[in-house]
């Protein structure tokens, strides 16, 4: 079952067969020519090694070919066509919840796009930075429906499964003391660990983020007799990490982002951008894709890096449907990650280009 859903899970992708489109202008990018270490490095490399999750459906996994797909390795892919105009010159590493700083802050990795909660004790106390939120999630919990519980308020005494090493653990904790209950901790170190223990009954709720939770309950034997309980008991901005003291490298993972959010936001899409670069008299699209000026040459990219973005990966929107949207196996709905304009407003924001 779980091989048929990441088959399923390919999405509109394979309508274009995962070949990128050549760019109509290829930036000349050089090693002398940039003052980031970690650019430098890449362009060296010709290559950029992204930090992702060893198998989340939906965010970053594996399917039957060994091909990586997901939410967030479609913005690591966003950012080799930033840089090389090409989005499959990008190595896909691997990192567990454990090692992913250190993979970073050694070098064996240029930047983290792996369901990773911005806390102030990482940002200050890791070497790390935040480059923003691809992702506004949250903790919650998964449960049978034979239990017949209808809050987290009634898991008193209850067996949970939560991964060491990872926020989950923490808020778990800080939530069961507050509200005066006890809970048996089955800690597990790993997601698939904690999934393979609650579906073979040795923990009676597993916990962790919500995202993580429906693609949980998406590769159980039976989807539908699991519920994940209305309580979400910690903020977790899911979003690309950097080693501190490369200003110019936080600005590209910074504006990969930003530019499929303001894709969206503009309703530049992969179908129509051709027509919308050629024909918009709209100043902020000419700007972001390269016809009026290069504000790219600010980030240390070429003029058409945001096309790039948008004509072989697309836009935020289009990121998030075809992955984990309820047209996705996971079925999640925008919610807080709808866009801050949107009929049903969320907190995904771009800054202005210009």
């Amino acid at each position: 079952m779980v091989a048929g859903l990441m088959l399923s899970a390919c999405g509109p992708r394979d309508d274009r067969k995962d070949v990128p489109q050549v760019s109509r202008e290829t930036p000349v990018l050089t090693v002398s020519a940039t003052g980031s270490a970690t650019l430098k490095a890449v362009l060296t490399r010709g290559q950029l090694n992204c930090g992702v999750h060893p198998g989340l459906v939906g965010f970053s996994y594996q399917d039957n070919s060994g091909h990586w797909r997901g939410f967030d390795v479609d913005f690591c892919r966003a950012m080799a066509a930033a840089i090389f105009s090409d989005s499959e010159r990008v190595t896909f590493v691997p990192v567990s919840t454990t090692e992913r700083f250190k993979a970073l802050q050694t070098g064996k990795v240029d930047v983290l796009w792996r369901s990773t909660s911005w806390t102030l004790s990482r940002d200050a106390g890791e070497g790390i930075d935040f480059a923003g939120v691809n992702y506004y999630d949250g903790q919650g919990f998964l449960v049978r429906k034979s239990l017949r519980l209808n809050s987290a308020t009634e898991l008193q005494g209850a067996r949970i499964c939560v991964q060491t090493g990872s926020t989950s653990e923490l808020n778990l904790t800080d939530y069961f003391r507050t509200k005066g209950l006890n809970f048996v901790p089955v800690v597990v170190k790993s997601e698939d660990e904690g999934r393979d223990n609650y579906a073979k009954g040795s923990c009676d709720a597993l916990t962790a983020d919500v995202s993580a939770l429906a693609a949980a309950r998406s590769t159980l034997n039976d989807p539908q007799g699991h519920m994940i309980l209305p309580e979400i008991i910690s903020k977790e901005p899911l979003g690309p990490v950097v080693r501190q003291g490369d200003d110019q490298w936080a600005d590209i993972v910074r504006w990969t982002l930003y530019a499929t959010i303001m894709g969206e936001e503009l309703g530049i899409t992969r179908g129509k951008i051709d027509d919308i670069h050629a024909d918009s008299k709209n100043p902020e699209i000419k700007r972001l894709l390269g016809v009026d000026g290069n504000l790219g040459g600010g980030l240390g990219l070429g003029p058409e890096w945001a096309y790039n973005i948008l004509d072989q990966v697309g836009n935020y929107g289009e990121i998030f449907e075809h992955n984990i949207g309820e047209s996705s196996p996971l079925r999640l709905s925008r919610g807080l990650n709808a866009q801050w304009n949107a009929s049903e407003r969320g907190l995904i924001y771009a800054p202005p280009v210009r």
